[in-house]
């Protein structure tokens, strides 16, 4: 079975990054389901399938396996990332930011409950807008729009997600580091 891509990754990661408004330091749980793109349709469906047909015992370890990095798959593709928020983090509003892919994130606005923001990635090229809007401190919603070229072709996907805070304890996820300025 192969693992999600890079890109997905970084997406998740990055709509993680941007989502600082007013949050609840803790666990939460980012879940995104992909859009627009068949080829990246077709290898989560391929995934399940083989996840699916695995042995139950194998089955297990591999779910452990993701488990342990704070990443399951869900019916229709959807990717859950789990992440941790420190206190520290929370006061400073900042959030966990991607580290693989060199990407950077940016806020453009904030209005009432509502967030948009803007992410570029160097490694897949990857550029993108998304909105956010919060329900309070515990859970938001997401949409993004997503540029990139795979191939030699100009390919544009959707995400759409929510985020929701889970526990005070991170339990054994870590924190993202901060790219170093």
């Amino acid at each position: 079975m192969r693992a999600p891509s890079r890109l997905l990754t970084c997406l998740l990661l990055c709509s993680a990054s941007a989502f600082a408004q007013t949050t609840a330091p803790g666990l939460w749980a980012i879940q995104n389901k992909m859009g627009g793109n068949p080829e990246l349709d077709k290898a989560m469906a391929e995934m399940q399938k083989q996840l699916a047909a695995m042995p139950p015992a194998q089955r297990k370890q591999m779910e452990a396996m993701m488990g342990q990095n704070g990443m399951s798959v869900g019916a229709g593709g959807a990717v859950t990332v789990k992440v941790c928020i420190t206190p520290e983090m929370a006061a400073r509003s900042e959030l966990p930011s991607q580290t693989e892919g060199d990407c950077t994130s940016t806020i453009i606005s904030r209005t009432g409950n509502t967030l948009k923001s803007k992410f570029a990635c160097k490694n897949p090229p990857t550029t993108g807008e998304g909105t956010y809007t919060f329900s309070g401190d515990k859970a938001f919603a997401t949409k993004m729009v997503m540029q990139t070229v795979r191939n030699g072709k100009p390919e544009t996907m959707t995400m759409e997600g929510q985020g929701k805070w889970l526990s005070a304890d991170c339990g054994a996820i870590k924190p993202i580091q901060p790219p170093k300025q």
